[in-house]
């Protein structure tokens, strides 16, 4: 369960990633980068995340996120770094509906408060406007069950305005050792 709060936290701050880890087919580990030619909508920088759609009517406008190393992996340190411009301060009452996959089977579907969720990538409300940088630095747990994961985060102000809207499919775990 600590992999699903830390994948559902990492895409619901206002500056977020999520990891990409090669199957267990696949030796080589090869990373996902936003020249994917199956991403939509790709964030810019070496992640898997995309927009749910064209990003610009959104409050948040995010430059890059970068995700060191890449892919990541159980049991090690995943650093993140992200940067944007929030075009209005985010206050208490913004919310985020979350979801987060593992293959067929839904682990998390709920709405939680932004505010909340934010605190644990350092970050406190309000977020005011302007442009913001991140880096966090999240130790992935080594129980993470072997398979494929998808993760979604649509955020909104108190006011239910859009802040932004991301996924990542097709998130790979291998067993251990692989």
């Amino acid at each position: 369960m600590k992999f699903v709060s830390a994948a559902a936290l990492l895409l619901v701050s206002p500056l977020v990633a999520a990891a990409s880890i090669p199957s267990v087919f696949d030796p080589t580990q090869a990373p996902i980068s936003a020249a994917d030619e199956n991403r939509k909508n790709p964030v810019k920088g070496d992640n898997p995340l995309e927009f749910c759609e064209p990003p610009s009517s959104h409050l948040l406008t995010i430059d890059s996120v970068d995700l060191s190393p890449n892919p990541p992996k159980a049991g090690e340190t995943l650093t993140i770094t992200a940067s944007g411009v929030l075009h209005q301060s985010i206050t208490d009452g913004a919310y985020v509906n979350v979801e987060v996959k593992w293959g067929l089977i839904t682990l998390v579907k709920q709405t939680m408060n932004l505010c909340e969720q934010i605190e644990n990538v350092d970050l406190k409300c309000p977020l005011e406007k302007g442009r913001m940088t991140m880096t966090k630095q999240v130790d992935l747990p080594k129980q993470i069950p072997p398979g494929r994961y998808s993760v979604l985060a649509d955020a909104y102000t108190a006011d239910h305005e859009k802040v932004t809207c991301l996924q990542a499919h097709d998130i790979k775990f291998n067993l251990p050792n692989f």
